[in-house]
């Protein structure tokens, strides 16, 4: 039923959560974890007085995105096939477009629940995910800890 499992991770806490969720699906079913990261491309503070350069944006995007996937590939059992994976650009869209590409099977992502302003402000990658993609979305909401 499961061959492909997506664990799409952004190095939150939030993360975590998803974990088991992952190893269980992937031990039943004898399925391979992806472990992707998307290094986001817009650079949110890129401005001439007060921003971050767009060269230096790229670069700690890439090392928080490769810290990310090493973080949770650690966490996941030794005996559950991993791909580890870097990509650029925007998160939901990039999630979306690997789901098709891959063949993923389900994926298991963190919601961290937000509501209100913060939801209206910040937006929800997950939520986003859930609306484009072509497989199955497993949300895990992250413990009110996180």
């Amino acid at each position: 039923m499961y061959d492909h499992i997506l664990l799409p991770t952004d190095g939150s806490d939030a993360t975590k959560a998803t974990i088991d969720h992952a190893t269980t699906l992937a031990q039943t079913y004898d399925a391979t974890v992806h472990v992707l990261s998307v290094a986001d491309s817009r650079n949110r503070f890129e401005s001439p007085s007060a921003g971050i350069a767009p060269n230096v944006w790229k670069e700690s995007e890439r090392e928080r995105a490769e810290a990310a996937v090493d973080a949770a590939v650690d966490a996941l059992p030794d005996d559950v096939p991993t791909e580890r994976i870097i990509e650029e650009g925007v998160p939901d869209s990039v999630i979306a477009e690997y789901t098709d590409d891959a063949d993923i099977d389900v994926v298991v992502m963190a919601t961290h629940g937000r509501t209100g302003l913060d939801h209206y402000l910040i937006g929800s990658v997950t939520e986003r995910v859930v609306r484009q993609s072509s497989a199955p979305v497993l949300t895990v909401r992250a413990s009110n800890d996180d």
